[in-house]
């Protein structure tokens, strides 16, 4: 009996290098199959560059795969902050549960070794990474369509609108688990950045002041803490958990949401805030990456309609379906019986979108200042080599995140997001001078 052919339960961990990851994937007859070709010829390559994990390219004679593997501590950092691999369980559980709800807007499984903490799953190409495409200033016609599609059909479909409290609750059981990663994120983004902490970071000298000023402002404190229990306490729907445009894999005919290890079942604000937020950082980002002042124009128009139609399409589809699949055990049908009960129920679903657009707009501003104030940045930003002129997109990036969480109310419309990063685009801070 091959290690591959043992029972998984009697297999341990290892950190697979690629000599480890060839002779695993030889022994698994559907990844020959997939891939072709003598296993001594394939090729094998190391390509994570996110925080956690493992992530390799294998290509055979007739095709390729991704595998990935969890490691037993935080990449970014090392050993000295150990993670569980359960969270490969957990993404594993999430891709299921996303290829169901939003065919082929995710990669398909073709393996998950519990035990070895590894998924391997089809190859994208020739997609890129969302955030890397936007840096070099390209358009995804698709993206709006493709986006607000996942995200309305994964959280309407995961929430009480859709489900029986009974099958909400089996849902919540199945990724309660997932607290550790749970706690990265309370962490690194609702309490970090407001505070000293060993691991902040941001660009000196220029956001010394900022920084400090955030670490002192007390209605920022409050208006975070709130956003804080909002994602401890509202399991609403089964949420991607770290929806940012590094976990988007685009061309220009689609797109795929990769990498859900952070899943769980939360505030459905906090992935489609993930979204707005890393697309406003990425409109505020582009005049740090021009070769000619004005010359990414056009791209950052583009920029603004896609944050404001991430949101309402995403807001059209969600109330579509609530409309016509609504067979949940919230808001019973047999409340709202007749003309006056279904006009009284309408303007309750309009209520109900208002409420997540403010939750959004709070999340959006806490995906902001995480990135620049906190341990984990955007490229968006880092790929600025001139400090100075990165500083000046930061700050804007800040100014206008501390407004959005503070004056959430304010932000009715999406317009109104897109309006304040227009305005902020051409603001200077002190040390622009």
């Amino acid at each position: 009996m091959t290690s591959q052919e043992q029972d998984p339960s009697q297999r341990k961990y290892r950190i697979l290098r690629e000599t480890d990851l060839r002779d695993y994937l030889a022994g698994l007859p559907p990844i020959v199959a997939q891939l072709g070709g003598s296993p001594t010829d394939w090729s094998i390559s190391e390509v994570g560059d996110g925080n956690l994990n493992l992530v390799f390219l294998v290509k055979g004679s007739h095709g390729g795969i991704a595998v990935k593997q969890a490691l037993p501590y935080v990449r970014l950092v090392g050993e000295s902050w150990p993670l569980p691999l359960s969270r490969a369980h957990y993404e594993h559980l999430a891709l299921v549960h996303q290829a169901r709800l939003a065919p082929k807007l995710v990669p398909a499984v073709l393996h998950h070794d519990g035990p070895l903490a590894l998924t391997a799953m089809e190859l994208l190409e020739p997609h890129i990474i969302m955030r890397k495409g936007l840096i070099a200033g390209t358009r995804y016609p698709r993206f709006v369509d493709d986006i607000s599609t996942f995200l309305a059909q994964t959280l309407f479909f995961s929430s009480d609108l859709a489900l029986t409290a009974a099958e909400k609750k089996q849902g919540l059981a199945a990724f309660a688990g997932n607290h550790a990663l749970c706690k990265i994120t309370e962490d690194l983004i609702f309490t970090d950045p407001y505070r000293v902490a060993e691991q902040n970071r941001w660009t000196v000298p220029y956001l010394d002041a900022t920084a400090a000023a955030f670490r002192e402002d007390l209605d920022l404190h409050v208006a975070i803490s709130r956003l804080k229990l909002k994602f401890m306490a509202s399991p609403e729907a089964l949420i991607h958990g770290d929806l940012h445009t590094g976990s988007i894999m685009v061309t220009d005919r689609e797109s795929r949401v990769i990498d859900p290890e952070f899943a769980f079942y939360g505030p459905m604000g906090f992935d489609i805030g993930a979204v707005i937020g890393n697309l406003i950082m990425a409109y505020l980002a582009s005049t740090g990456h021009e070769r000619s002042p004005g010359e990414r124009a056009s791209f950052e128009a583009w920029m603004l309609e896609t944050i404001e139609g991430v949101w309402s399409e995403f807001s059209r589809k969600f109330l579509a379906l609530w409309r016509s699949e609504a067979k949940g055990d919230g808001y019973p049908q047999s409340l709202f019986s007749g003309e006056a009960g279904a006009a009284r129920l309408e303007a309750e679903r309009q209520a109900y979108m208002a409420r997540l657009f403010q939750d959004t707009v709070g999340f959006s501003a806490a995906k902001i200042i995480r990135r620049i104030l906190g341990l984990a940045h955007n490229i968006d930003f880092e790929w600025i080599a001139d400090e100075k002129r990165r500083a000046i997109s930061e700050a804007r990036s800040l100014k206008l995140a501390r407004t959005m969480m503070l004056e959430a109310p304010s932000f009715t419309t999406i317009g109104a997001v897109t309006k304040a990063a227009r305005e902020v685009r051409n603001w200077q801070p002190d040390f622009a001078g």
